[in-house]
This record gives structure tokens, sequence and C-alpha cells, in this order.
């Protein structure tokens, strides 16, 4: 797997040092932090500018570019001892998955599942979740009915945002609780919704139409904490 960006790296360096094979530089770094880096057990390697463009295709790459060990996706297992777990269904765009999984990471949920998809890719999710991903347990099943059916078995409530859902700040939550937050356009699938204990949303002060998926993400899993 591929990571760039000094954020995203840094974070590794800092958490994960272990998981980087190789370190690409494609930039001038001052000599103490060179020989930092050096102390590390992975390679470190030089590369032209021209190189680092063609790795990354072109993406903001900003002289820093790692391989580093694959994620291991958890069995549905996992979640069985767990509180807190959100599902993102059918959410398309890596930019919000990588922010919403930042948000989840920071606000104490145990667990992500991505459904509603019938692949993911992993590689920019890690790389827009700035090093977040490798410590977020995450999940994967194309069939977002399949994952809700197998949580309610483990007595788990499940919430739905949703534009016509109830106040969040009037919400009682349950002991183990999950948030399923839906596509950027359509939001929550209706075959989904039907499944759904609880319909809940984040009230708006203004006439305004909705949050991105992210923000009101964010917003829903601090107040569920």
């Amino acid at each position: 797997m591929l990571i760039y960006g000094k954020q995203s790296i840094y974070y590794l360096i800092e958490n994960h040092p272990n998981k980087i094979q190789r370190l690409y530089l494609a930039k001038d770094i001052d000599k103490k932090e060179y020989g930092r880096l050096m102390k590390h057990a992975f390679e470190l390697k030089r590369i032209p500018q021209q190189a680092a463009q063609q790795m990354s295709k072109s993406g903001n790459h900003q002289g820093y570019l790692a391989e580093v060990d694959d994620l291991m996706l958890k069995a549905t297992s996992f979640l069985k001892d767990k509180t807190f777990v959100l599902i993102l269904s059918g959410i398309t765009d890596v930019g919000n998955m990588g922010a919403i999984i930042r948000s989840a990471y920071a606000l104490g949920v145990d667990a992500v599942v991505i459904s509603g998809l019938n692949k993911i890719a992993l590689e920019p999710i890690a790389r827009s979740s700035s090093g977040a991903l490798f410590d977020m347990p995450l999940l994967f099943c194309k069939n977002t009915l399949d994952i809700i059916n197998d949580l309610k078995t483990m007595d788990y409530t499940v919430y739905g945002a949703a534009m016509e859902g109830e106040n969040i700040n009037g919400v009682r939550m349950s002991d183990k609780r999950v948030l399923v937050l839906g596509s950027e356009g359509e939001g929550i699938a209706l075959r989904v919704q039907k499944k759904l204990d609880y319909k809940i949303k984040v009230e708006m002060a203004h006439g305004f139409d909705s949050l991105n998926v992210s923000a009101a993400g964010a917003i829903l899993m601090d107040r569920m904490r």
C-alpha cells in the first residue's frame, strides 16, 4: 500500500513505524531530521520529484511517500463486545470517508463499517484519514442490511441520519448503539431506513438545507458519545 502526504507519513512514523517498509523523500530536509528518520528500521530512499509524481499519480505528496503494510480488515465477530459502531452506507467520496474516520477515531467510535459498495479503495481512504485509519478498526460488508441484522443480534440499537429524523438532542442513547450515515446525495437507502430503530438529525438554527455528511456525522457522533 502506498501512502503519501506529510501529515499521514509523520502520523505513521510517530505511531506505527513498524508498518512502514520503505520511506521515499522527494524533498530536502534538514540533517537533524534526516538523521532521526535514519534511526528507524524502514528503508529510507531519496527520489526525484518526477518519480514521486509518477508514484502518486500526480497526487499531493508534499515530498513524502511510503510503502506500508496492507490494512487488515476485522471480522463481524469483532463487534460483539463493542458499544459504538459507525456504518458508512453507500458513501463513495474517499475524502468524506477519510474525514469521517478521523472524526470517528477522535470521538471514541469503536469500529467503522464500510458498506453498500462492491469494493473499497483503502489507499486513498487511508491517505485522506491522515493516518487515523491505521488505528480505527475497519470492517467491510457489501450489503448494509446484512451488517445491521448481525448487529441487532448483538443487541445494538440502530440510529440513522435522516432529514425527517428526531432532533438528536432529545434522543436517549442505548448502551450499544450504531450510527448509520448514508450517501452524499441520496442519504440512507429506503430499504435500509426500514431497518433503523430511530431516525435522527442535527436540528438547524436557520432554514439551511443540510450539512455535508462529514460535518453532520461528526456532530452526531459527538452527541451520541
